[in-house]
């Protein structure tokens, strides 16, 4: 059900539910509502192009929101179409500290960020431009950029600092850590802090950072073996190919996109990037001389067809196109297993990124994230960088600076998935809390406080 301004006002215990054209009135009791929800409803209410209604409620917060803000295509020019973004406000009190999360992907239900329930603050989820129910009737890649997506922040930020009156700030995770450091860039007085969760920024589209950490991240041997892995599935090619083809049915997966065999490769020289990136344990690493349903269970848990499936590419499809466009990537070494490959080309390193219909996306160049890598690097205060040492997407993130007003972690032995506040010794979480509490002039009143 949606509240929308100009069909449905608060009114003495009386709220108008509309929905279209037709407008239910339902009667409050007086002291049904607390104070807080009464006001943040009045003011949503008084929001021009903006829907809400009530939705799942995280233990950390008192009330919660689903909100859909009229965006405009182009911020320069709002007269050239519109689209809904999909929001998830969550209550605290307008006076403590307001987490914007700053999504990279779809965003289809609420829940309670780190940060949030870290320093006891009210929380705005932002589903980023162009995925899940933030899309527009036309898919205009066009629109689809870092500066926009910025502005998309931006605005919403604007609209509902005049409730949530506490300091601001933005943290996200990986992509999402991304759209942080970019947001940071484009409007550095919007926030007091900004707490990017392993976040890359890539400066090429075949980022040969990547290649460098592969080849020397965790033990020697751990590596030898991941590779050992990859050659006995190649090498038992057509009975290895055969036995993911029955998996892939059984998951109902698709290949259109890709060919099977196509997707098969990319599957095993993502392997080891997958592996590191989500913490992989060494000495699980089958033998290559198990039988082989080992050695493919054993693939399946930390790479598989799935993502190389039509599933994956649609899910994906403007996040590839964000890294074709700006974003950079990162490509696959096939040198190790030359002579192994028969669909994939081995007198070159292909490329992870697929973007949408194989369409053709000039790069540019790196320019705008070297710009904002620099700007960084130089400028940025008032961040807190939380990265996995053992995360293949470490090997871009943010290089340490002692000259800035800000906290680097590389954390020994975590990964994509638990480079976390929650994961830091005693003594750096005291450090962030104390880095926090002198940016936003408020004592932490979260998990940070315990």
């Amino acid at each position: 059900m949606r509240y929308i301004r100009g069909m449905a006002k608060i009114n003495k215990g009386l709220i108008s539910m509309c929905i279209g054209l037709v407008c239910t009135i339902l009667i409050v009791p007086v002291g049904a509502q607390t104070n807080s929800e009464s006001e943040l409803q009045s003011f949503l209410f008084d929001l021009t192009d903006v829907r809400f209604e009530s939705t799942y409620l995280p233990s950390s917060f008192n009330q919660a929101w689903e909100l859909h803000i009229k965006q405009p295509l182009d911020h320069d020019h709002p007269e050239w179409g519109s689209f809904w973004q999909r929001v998830y406000v969550s209550h605290l009190d307008p006076s403590r500290p307001t987490v914007l999360v700053t999504e990279g992907y779809n965003r289809d239900y609420n829940y309670a960020s780190e940060l949030a329930e870290s320093i006891g603050a009210n929380q705005v989820v932002v589903e980023h431009r162009y995925y899940g129910a933030s899309v527009p009737d036309s898919l205009d890649y066009s629109y689809l950029n870092i500066k926009q997506a910025s502005a998309d922040l931006h605005r919403i930020k604007s609209l509902l600092a005049d409730y949530f009156y506490g300091p601001w700030l933005a943290s996200g995770i990986s992509k999402g850590g991304q759209t942080t450091i970019f947001y940071r860039y484009f409007f550095p007085d919007d926030v007091v802090a900004s707490v990017p969760y392993v976040a890359p920024v890539n400066l090429s589209l075949e980022d040969e950072r990547i290649y460098s950490f592969l080849s020397s991240v965790g033990s020697a041997r751990c590596r030898k073996n991941l590779e050992k892995v990859q050659k006995r599935i190649l090498e038992d090619y057509d009975e290895s190919l055969q036995c993911l083809k029955w998996h892939a049915k059984g998951q109902r997966l698709r290949f259109d996109y890709l060919t099977v065999e196509e997707a098969f490769e990319y599957a095993i020289l993502e392997y080891p990037f997958s592996f590191w990136q989500w913490g992989g344990v060494c000495e699980e690493i089958p033998d290559k001389d198990s039988d082989l349903e080992i050695i493919l269970d054993h693939f399946l848990e930390i790479s598989g067809l799935g993502f190389f499936s039509d599933n994956g590419m649609n899910d994906y499809a403007s996040h590839y196109f964000q890294c074709a466009r700006e974003f950079g990537y990162y490509g696959y070494e096939v040198a190790p297993l030359a002579g192994l490959l028969r669909a994939l080309p081995s007198d070159r390193n292909p490329s992870a990124i697929f973007t949408p219909n194989h369409m053709e996306v000039a790069y540019d160049g790196g320019e705008l994230s070297r710009k904002v890598y620099d700007w960084v690097t130089e400028h940025g205060d008032q961040f807190i960088y939380i990265n996995g040492a053992l995360d293949t997407w470490s090997a871009t993130a943010i290089p340490e600076n002692p000259e800035r007003d800000a906290l680097f972690f590389f954390m020994e032995g975590e990964s994509h998935g638990t480079a976390r506040l929650r994961n830091l010794s005693e003594d750096d979480r005291a450090a962030v809390r104390t880095s926090l509490e002198r940016w936003t002039q408020l004592p932490m009143t979260g998990s940070l406080a315990e």
